[in-house]
């Protein structure tokens, strides 16, 4: 993933997609939508875009990462009010209701 603070909108190359955290799910019910609300992840809500769209990221490159994977891999993001084990927490539960439903397919 691209952080689109630091991307210019020039330099997204013809034929790349950008999504936002809109374009998760058209009904606001994408896995780690869900999670972060049933974990009460947002505090004050600054970061949270941020936050979801990596670990969005994360969980398309690793479906089910452990914990240590998870740190890792979102570390960098910030967070001023320090939900940090909150969005652990969002992210493993978000990461085992999409592995439930792959193998409901």
């Amino acid at each position: 993933p691209q952080r689109a603070c630091v991307i210019p909108v020039d330099g997204v190359a013809k034929g790349q997609t950008i999504k936002t955290i809109e374009g998760l799910s058209a009904d606001n019910n994408h896995p780690l939508q869900k999670a972060w609300i049933a974990e009460q992840v947002p505090q004050c809500g600054y970061c949270q875009s941020g936050q979801i769209m990596q670990a969005a990221a994360l969980l398309t490159n690793n479906p089910n990462p452990n914990r240590t994977e998870i740190v890792e891999y979102m570390n960098g993001n910030l967070c001023r009010c320090g939900t940090y084990f909150r969005i652990i927490k969002a992210i493993q539960r978000a990461a085992e209701e999409q592995v439930a439903l792959s193998n409901n397919d």
